[in-house]
Formats: structure tokens, C-alpha cells, sequence
């Protein structure tokens, strides 16, 4: 049976992953915060929950021993650091051997090849802005966690989401190397099957290593590049 660690479980991403792992038959650890420790009742029997922030260094060290993999999901709160001091928890110590797998946005690049759109380029700066006069985010903290992930030499992979929708699950999304392919046209994916591309990377070793941009299987640019 596979441990799984599962870090910002209280989010809506995150419980989504629970309920997967779960029925996978994988033993699940969820990191969160106390305040939000409440969201996890559904799961309480099923789980075992650490509370903490999830930038938490002692909180993440205890919950990542001995998981065979960890599903984190990387939030630019705040302006302390809080995303970099996540990815950076996990990095540190997680087993050498454990399946990382981060979550971040299409704005993420690995290697300068993608192709934003204008819009796209817009929201970026208009979440910079809001973020220097509200402290409330930090895109470039989240863009620096995504750097250390890609620098590092585990078995990572850096899942970048499009808009997001509720919603039945469509199935597992499709993916490219790179944000501007024609397959990811329509820049939209059910929630539910972000968690479940999450979930499956633990067991595609062809995800190693690779920053995968998803959008959902049954858009209209999935269909198309299908055809």
C-alpha cells in the first residue's frame, strides 16, 4: 500500500486528491491549517491529518516520512515566502526515492518556450499589482518555488493547471510540454480531474521531471487535437 502525503489538503484541490488516493487504497497524510482542519471531517476516520502551515518545516517533515509520494499544492499567499518555504520543506525531506508532484498555474515556465497569450500576460500583472498593494499574494514567490523544484535532481513533476471549473469528472486531462500548443486552446479543466492528473503522475514515471500543462479531455481543442 502506497503512503501519500497530501500538502494543502483542506483546499478544494486538495480534497478532491484525498478522495482519489482514497480510493486508489492509499494511505493518506493531509497537511493544513489548523483553522482549516474542519474541511477534512468527511475524511477524519480515513486520514491522518497534521496541522500547520504548510511552509512549515517540522510540520512537513513529520508528514512527508516514509510517503511514497507527495502531492503538493503550491499557493503565492501572503508575502513571506510561503510558497518557496513549501516546495523547499518538501525537497528537503522528502525520501530521496518519493514522487513529488507540485501544482502551479500555465504563468510557470520551465524553459522560456511557452507562448503566453496577451491575456494571460494581463492576469499575471494584474496578480503582481494586486499583490504589492494588498500583501495578500506573490506570484514571484510561486515562480521561485517552481525554480527550486525544477533545479532539484528527485523524481518531481510540476502539474500547471488551466481556468478551472466544478463539476463531474471528464476524465483524465490531456497534456503538452509547452503553454501555446493548440491542444490546450480552450484553457479549461474540471477540478475534479486536476486532482486526478495529480494522482495518476504518482505512477507515470513518463512524468518525470516534466512540467506538464493540462486542460481537459473533453474540450473542444482535446477533441480536435484527437481528430
Amino acid at each position: 500500500m502506497k503512503t501519500v502525503c497530501i500538502i494543502g489538503a483542506s483546499g478544494k484541490l486538495g480534497r478532491y486528491m484525498v478522495r482519489h488516493c482514497l480510493d486508489r487504497g492509499y494511505k493518506v497524510n493531509g497537511v493544513c491549517r489548523k483553522s482549516s482542519v474542519a474541511k477534512l471531517d468527511p475524511f477524519k476516520n480515513h486520514i491522518t491529518i497534521f496541522s500547520g502551515a504548510t511552509n512549515n518545516r517540522d510540520v512537513i517533515k513529520r508528514a512527508v516520512a516514509d510517503c511514497d509520494a507527495v502531492l503538493t499544492v503550491l499557493v503565492p499567499w501572503g508575502r513571506k515566502q510561503y510558497a518557496t518555504g513549501t516546495a523547499q520543506a518538501v525537497l528537503d525531506f522528502a525520501r530521496p526515492e518519493a514522487r513529488l508532484i507540485f501544482s502551479c498555474g500555465w504563468h510557470i515556465t520551465r524553459d522560456g518556450l511557452d507562448k503566453f497569450s496577451n491575456s494571460l500576460k494581463w492576469q499575471e500583472r494584474a496578480a503582481r499589482w494586486i499583490g504589492l498593494l494588498t500583501r495578500l499574494l506573490d506570484i514571484d514567490d510561486q515562480i521561485e518555488a517552481c525554480q527550486r523544484v525544477f533545479g532539484s535532481k528527485g523524481r518531481w513533476t510540476v502539474v500547471r493547471g488551466s481556468n478551472l471549473e466544478e463539476g463531474d469528472s471528464q476524465g483524465l486531462p490531456m497534456w503538452s510540454k509547452h503553454v501555446g500548443d493548440r491542444i490546450l486552446e480552450s484553457n479549461i479543466t474540471r477540478r475534479v480531474d486536476f486532482a486526478l492528473f495529480m494522482v495518476a503522475a504518482i505512477d507515470n514515471d513518463a512524468l518525470v521531471q516534466e512540467a506538464p500543462a493540462i486542460v481537459g479531455c473533453a474540450t473542444p481543442s482535446a477533441h480536435a487535437h484527437a481528430a
